[in-house]
């Protein structure tokens, strides 16, 4: 049965989260872990797991992040939008910032 998910999805973000599954197929065999180890690990089922190195987008986020773990780069998911990192955010904000600052004048005052 197809999700209607990637069916609204753009061509580049369903590149990108095939890409991303299969950095994660990478990451898994440079770390000698076998396919039942990891979804032993993420508690989760074989099928579930091989989805995951696929980029199946109607994979749950959070077993994502938990194959992240496991592999031992969980941090990186933290960072994904931190707005320290965010360049676009960053010129945003400075693109907001006043030209001038002007204090404003207070009227008379009364004793």
């Amino acid at each position: 049965m197809r999700s209607a998910v990637t069916d609204v999805l753009p061509a580049r973000v369903l590149r990108s989260l095939v890409k991303f599954g299969f950095d994660i197929g990478v990451a898994r065999r440079k770390r000698a872990l076998t396919v039942a180890m990891m979804s032993e690990r993420l508690a989760v089922a074989k099928s579930t797991y091989l989805r995951v190195e696929k980029g199946d987008p109607t994979v749950s986020m959070g077993t994502y992040a938990m194959a992240l773990f496991v592999l031992g780069v969980g941090e990186a998911f933290a960072k994904i939008v931190d707005p320290r990192n965010d360049e676009q955010g960053l010129l945003l904000d400075q693109e907001r910032l006043p030209k001038r600052i002007r204090v404003k004048k207070s009227g008379p005052s009364s004793p």
